[in-house]
């Protein structure tokens, strides 16, 4: 009768014990905070697309020059590797962005140096597309096609937020915002038109929701729609 009486002393001790054990550590799971929701992104892009970088918001007109002279100059390194390309369209499309973007950074040095000249110049802060000096044929291309892609897309949503949120207290730079984003616009869905007939939607990068514009899809899925073109919204 006592082994009885001493087992399920034994047994109730045991439970008591693993009743206490898990209140504590329920306890402690309860105390510990929980792990915050990630930040929406201030440009609207939900969610970021591979390959578009750390984009920050785009807060003046000194801010949005100074940011992109340094994206030109990055897609116009990129650009010069594209005379080793073996299609006629790609080197055409490599020649445009060096010609073009070559002579937006000159009017974006001078505009900083005449309206902002206590201002820090602008300096890189990164490249978001890769080395393509050792690539060649449809590597370069398709490489290329890839990461230009979402780069010009950091371009356009740069230019649309400058213009939606009314920044530019020179109407100079609001024109030249403009014609940034339906240039590159353009140039995008060139671009995917080139992916998709010589490598497959499957290869395509996606494309961000852009605030103000039509229908800003997030298309990177094989088969998704292409972008069209700007909205009124801030043209």
């Amino acid at each position: 009768m006592k082994r009885h009486v001493m087992k399920a002393a034994m047994a109730a001790g045991a439970f008591l014990a693993a009743i206490t054990a898990g209140s504590g550590a329920t306890a402690a799971a309860t105390a510990s905070p929980p792990v915050p929701p990630p930040s929406p992104s201030p440009t609207g892009a939900q969610p970021t697309c591979p390959g578009m970088g750390q984009m920050h918001p785009v807060t003046s007109e000194y801010d949005y020059l100074s940011q992109m002279v340094p994206h030109h100059q990055d897609a116009i390194t990129a650009a010069r590797q594209l005379q080793r390309s073996s299609r006629p369209e790609m080197q055409q499309l490599g020649r445009s962005i060096v010609t073009t973007q070559t002579a937006e950074v000159a009017e974006m040095k001078g505009r900083l140096e005449k309206w902002y000249p206590q201002s820090p110049a602008p300096s890189p802060s990164g490249t978001t597309m890769p080395d393509l000096s050792e690539l060649s044929g449809d590597q370069l291309d398709k490489t290329f096609l890839q990461h230009m892609i979402p780069h010009h897309m950091m371009a356009i949503m740069m230019s649309q937020q400058l213009l939606m949120h009314g920044q530019a207290p020179h109407p100079e730079v609001t024109a030249f915002a403009r014609k940034v984003r339906d240039d590159q616009w353009a140039e995008v869905r060139a671009m995917r038109q080139y992916l998709a007939q010589w490598f497959g939607q499957q290869n395509m990068p996606c494309i961000p929701r852009v605030p103000g514009m039509t229908p800003g899809p997030h298309s990177g899925a094989p088969g998704g729609p292409t972008p069209t073109e700007p909205s009124p919204a801030g043209t």
